[in-house]
């Protein structure tokens, strides 16, 4: 099975495990791991793995429309050198300092290749869930869509600099909470853009008529040349960790003028299925 069919089973008995977080007597608690040969390409430096590794947690309690609170992580890897594991914890206590969290510590162990596993800790009262988009409802997205394309291109051709920059990604703690009294449901788009929707649209019972241009990053316009190309990446590469969501074409306005949320209108809620221009989107995304 891969990672969303293990999920799926997995929901029978723990029906809390089906959102973007858990939610505890108001607080939001989330769990990741990642690793060096499938997510921190050759040219990572240690401290963007440290803000990558725990900004990927956070952008789950952004999703809830949680404040974070605190962040953990463990390090594994074959051995440990000081500057590499001081840069690590840099970046980690740096990208939660920046959303208002507190790094704390974690654990260290051996590991034949490196490995981290971070979790974020955030208050959400109450939260948003997947499950609240209704037909008519306006779909969002927010920031632009690519940048991890982009990034794992230029890492490819050795620009590891702007690489590393670009992996370094701002979780959307701010706009999560700006949006969290007028969303009806939200998600990240970890997994692409595509299968955030069909997510979606599985929670919600609904459908989806998204429409063409769909924001996308200025680095992948500068990284890649084809058109198509970068519409089939903006749609199901992942990683970007944008947020997704619903809300109703009243609260438009408001949340537009909000500055702590860049937010692209890309559709509606339908009742069901899930198009693109009118055409079927497929269900493809990013597959641990």
């Amino acid at each position: 099975m891969d990672e969303r069919s293990a999920l799926t089973r997995l929901a029978e008995t723990l029906p809390d495990a089906g959102d973007d977080a858990a939610v505890v007597d108001g607080l939001v608690l989330t769990t990741d791991m990642l690793h060096e040969s499938t997510d921190f390409p050759a040219g990572t430096t240690r401290y963007t793995a440290g803000w990558r590794a725990v900004a990927a947690s956070l952008s789950d309690v952004a999703a809830m429309g949680g404040q974070a609170v605190a962040t953990v992580a463990v390090y594994g890897a074959p051995q440990f050198e000081w500057d590499e594991l001081a840069s690590f914890v840099d970046g980690a206590s740096d990208v939660s300092a920046s959303v208002d969290a507190e790094y704390v510590g974690g654990d260290l162990d051996s590991h034949e290749e490196f490995t981290v596993a971070t979790t974020a800790l955030g208050r959400a009262d109450p939260p948003v869930w997947r499950s609240g988009a209704t037909p008519g409802d306006v779909v969002c997205v927010t920031g632009t869509l690519g940048r991890s394309a982009a990034a794992l291109r230029l890492f490819e051709a050795g620009e590891h600099g702007r690489a590393n920059e670009l992996f370094r990604f701002e979780p959307r703690i701010a706009a999560g909470r700006e949006l969290a009294t007028h969303a009806t449901a939200m998600m990240d788009s970890s997994d692409g853009l595509a299968r955030s929707l069909h997510q979606l649209a599985e929670a919600s019972d609904c459908g989806f008529a998204i429409e063409s241009p769909l924001p996308v990053a200025a680095a992948l316009e500068d990284t890649v040349a084809d058109a198509d190309e970068r519409r089939e990446l903006s749609l199901f590469f992942g990683e970007d960790f944008e947020l997704v969501c619903t809300v109703p074409e009243s609260h438009l306005p408001e949340l537009r003028a909000a500055t702590a949320v860049s937010l692209t209108p890309i559709g509606t809620v339908t009742e069901e299925e899930i198009t693109l221009d009118g055409e079927p989107l497929p269900d493809r995304g990013y597959t641990h």
